[in-house]
């Protein structure tokens, strides 16, 4: 009778152990059990992490348009955003330079071709002829070195009236280059107009410099104003970039499905009962 009911528990031990991958030894199997459910329980923790933080997004988008987008796992926005900064950087530093050059262009060529006292000599000779009202030798126009006093140029100037409806600017300045090949009252100071002694009324034909300048001028403002529009739209891909990241973030969230359950597990030889999360993502 003893080595029947030995016989039957020599079964049970192996059948169960086979069953539930056990030794049948008491240390070995929590080992096993306590192995198995740990790392069950490291697998339902890493739910909250496939989150995406919208804040995060737009920061990093605001940064950098596109990292946001790459971040909430949506890659050919990465790529659309990307290839607007980088298109819009390379035209906006390309037309910069470009602008800058011709700048020192026209520049230089201003400085060959017009001379401000070729422009007072003018001034004050032809003064009387277009405001009767004004003596030219109350302004000295002309220091005694022979350089030109811009004070008293720019007060004749503002006697004269009429078509003179500008100061000339200092020398040097943004506003002087733009004055002298913009208003027809500097007409007279390019070289091939001809001396003080030329006549010459407002509407009156511009000289072919001052035309040809005038055209060198505005291609430089052309190149800045397609730099200034790069700019612009480097501004605004950040702007855009970074709300599309948030929402992106907030999408990416919306498509992960939570559920929770109540699972229980063999421990040795005891039932044990834990909670569990289960992650779902919607196409």
């Amino acid at each position: 009778m003893r080595k029947i009911i030995l016989l039957i528990i020599i079964f049970y031990t192996q059948t169960f152990a086979q069953h539930d991958k056990l030794t049948g030894f008491l240390i070995l199997d929590s080992k096993i059990s306590f192995n198995n459910t740990k790392t069950n329980f490291i697998e339902n923790s890493q739910v909250e992490n496939n989150k995406k933080s919208p804040i995060l997004a737009a920061a990093l988008s605001f940064a950098l348009p596109g990292t946001g987008q790459f971040y909430s796992e949506s890659y050919l926005k990465t790529i659309i955003y990307l290839a607007v900064e980088v298109t819009a950087i390379t035209i906006g530093t390309i037309y910069d330079k470009k602008g800058d050059k011709q700048t020192d262009f026209f520049q230089n060529f201003a400085d060959k071709h017009w001379d401000v006292k070729r422009y007072a000599l003018w001034t004050i000779k032809n003064a009387s002829k277009i405001n009767p009202e004004i003596n030219p030798n109350n302004f000295k126009v002309f220091n005694l070195d022979g350089t030109v006093n811009w004070r008293e140029l720019n007060r004749l100037e503002s006697a004269i009236g009429g078509y003179y409806s500008h100061h000339l600017a200092p020398y040097g300045d943004q506003q002087y280059y733009e004055m002298i090949g913009k208003y027809p009252q500097f007409n007279v100071g390019w070289d091939d107009f001809g001396d003080e002694n030329t006549p010459f009324n407002y509407g009156d034909p511009l000289t072919p410099n001052f035309i040809y300048y005038s055209h060198e001028r505005g291609k430089a403002n052309d190149f800045y104003s397609v730099a200034h529009t790069a700019v612009l739209i480097i501004v605004t891909n950040h702007i855009l970039s970074a709300i599309d990241a948030a929402w992106t973030a907030s999408r990416f969230n919306k498509k992960l499905t939570l559920s929770a359950e109540l699972k229980s597990y063999e421990f040795g030889y005891k039932t044990l009962y834990y909670p569990q999360l289960n992650l779902q993502y919607n196409f």
